[in-house]
């Protein structure tokens, strides 16, 4: 919820400079507007479905020969891989060992998303310490990699056995289950499975950087995301198909004129 807010926050502060900004670009003259033949950038990202940091993105805007509604336009690429939680994920910890758990929790989802669209350029810089602001659309295919959650669990001959957690044979609490903690991050890897799927999202790009070459800038937006089948991620909570998220990424990249 305070991610959300914050997010409302930020969206609201930069549709406030995009209005004060607008007004100060629309008496001069658009033909000396900045102008680039590509954009490449690489940032972190995070949004409401994921933790503080929600993954990477890499991006790659190139220049078209045509304009549209009179503005520049540009070709738009990007990758994204991102984490995906559940909103019912509660980790806790063991006092006595600090081991960590999300007891329930059977699957990460993490998401590969290719993307293809377009930028549009709203608002160049005419000078260094101007602000650009560029809208975006973008759809592509989403990859979704169901990787197991592993528990450490303990057998009845004192044995302590690393394996994904089952909602049949863990369920009950951790001390009557003999669960001690999660496992390795890195365990279950070769049980992953595909869950293929469709995204598409708006957003908008504002560069906040002082030199027109090396390019610092946030990318605010929202994704609407669909799957071929449930993605179970917890076991005794109702898991989905389709996915909708606010975002916001920070990217750092350069320009090529």
């Amino acid at each position: 919820m305070m991610r959300v807010k914050l997010l409302l926050s930020v969206s609201i502060l930069f549709a406030l400079s995009t209005d004060i900004y607008a007004q100060r670009r629309a008496a001069k003259n658009e033909d000396s507007e900045e102008s680039y033949k590509s954009f490449t950038s690489v940032g972190i990202t995070t949004n409401t479905n994921s933790g503080i940091l929600g993954g990477a993105v890499f991006r790659q805007s190139s220049a078209l020969p045509s304009k549209l509604f009179g503005k520049n336009q540009y070709r738009y690429l990007a990758v994204e891989v991102v984490n995906v939680k559940h909103p019912k994920e509660l980790s806790t910890q063991d006092f006595v060992t600090g081991a960590r758990l999300v007891f329930g929790k059977e699957n990460y989802l993490f998401v590969v998303r290719p993307e293809y669209g377009r930028e549009l350029s709203l608002f160049s810089r005419q000078d260094d310490e101007g602000i650009s602001i560029s809208a975006i659309v973008a759809a592509g295919p989403s990859l979704g990699l169901e990787k197991p959650y592993m528990v450490q669990f303990q057998s009845s001959d004192g044995r302590v056995i690393t394996e994904p957690f089952d909602p049949v044979k863990h369920a009950g609490s951790t001390q009557s289950t003999g669960i001690v903690g999660a496992g390795s991050f890195f365990q279950g890897f070769g049980q992953m499975k595909v869950v293929p799927g469709l995204h598409i999202k708006t957003a908008m790009s504002f560069e906040l950087s002082a030199f027109r070459e090396n390019v610092t800038g946030l990318e605010i937006g929202f994704v609407a995301e669909a799957f071929t089948r449930k993605v179970q991620i917890m076991a005794f909570a109702e898991n989905r198909s389709l996915f909708t998220s606010g975002y916001l990424t920070l990217y750092f990249g350069s320009k090529k004129r």
